[in-house]
């Protein structure tokens, strides 16, 4: 063969080679992959660096994680935004143990089984947010009880929220080489934390719906890139392209 190549790797899935005359092709052991094809699943496998499949026969659990926290966030996020002018957010409550909790929480679980750190870190971590949050609404736990008054909750909730904001802040800076909608993701998840917590500790309605609305904006990227790690074209006549946030070297 003519074009150079170059090694970078060598795992359970033996050494991983890049080839061709500007290294656009990716071998991993005996197999041959354009490597855009591999940038192109990003967002679906929550993997913000170059995307080498598994070891393991698992499959893949990111579109699962990333669903999970799409539907809680869509759901609760209407209610911030004041849709339908409801008052109450206790329906979210359902999603946010079971689907966007529990389930998410184990499909980070999964990502660290698979070797994948970032995926297990990003999913495990809003899935106990998620679990958290929960226990804001539920008695069992005495946490609204605890507090004197409505102001001191609210200052509360805001630090808490503060503190998710940073975290997701984290997750911004390692998504900065992968691709426009996963880089989004995240900026967006941010963006809606902070003017969360502004707004409990504001009290400002307005501030409330904008969170909301950035809440919305989050939920349908996290689904765009839940349906890049599903649709292909063996399954689907729609697949998701992913824009390379930078050129690949």
């Amino acid at each position: 063969m003519s074009h150079s190549e170059q090694s970078i790797n060598s795992s359970k899935v033996g050494k991983v080679h890049l080839s061709g005359d500007s290294n656009e092709y990716v071998i991993i052991g005996n197999k041959k992959y354009w490597r855009n094809e591999l940038s192109q699943a990003f967002g679906g496998t929550l993997n913000p660096g170059l995307a080498v499949p598994s070891p393991y026969e698992f499959g893949n659990p990111a579109p699962l994680g990333l669903s999970c926290f799409a539907l809680t966030t869509f759901v609760l996020s209407l209610y911030n935004a004041g849709a339908m002018g409801i008052s109450t957010p206790n329906v979210v409550i359902s999603l946010s143990v079971f689907y966007g909790g529990a389930i998410q929480f184990l499909c980070g679980c999964w990502e660290l089984l698979i070797g994948n750190t970032f995926g297990g870190t990003a999913l495990t971590s809003y899935g106990a947010f998620w679990l958290s949050y929960s226990c804001l609404f539920l008695k069992a736990f005495g946490i609204s009880e605890a507090y004197e008054d409505e102001l001191m909750m609210n200052n509360a909730i805001g630090f808490f929220l503060i503190g998710w904001a940073i975290f997701t802040f984290i997750l911004v800076l390692v998504t900065m080489k992968s691709t426009v909608a996963f880089f989004s993701l995240f900026v967006f998840l941010d963006l809606t934390f902070i003017l969360l917590a502004a707004s409990e500790l504001s009290g400002s309605t307005n501030t409330h719906k904008a969170g909301g609305v950035f809440g919305v904006i989050t939920a349908l990227i996290a689904w765009y890139n839940a349906f890049s790690g599903v649709a292909n074209s063996k399954n689907s006549y729609f697949t998701a392209h992913s824009i390379p946030l930078t050129k690949s070297n």
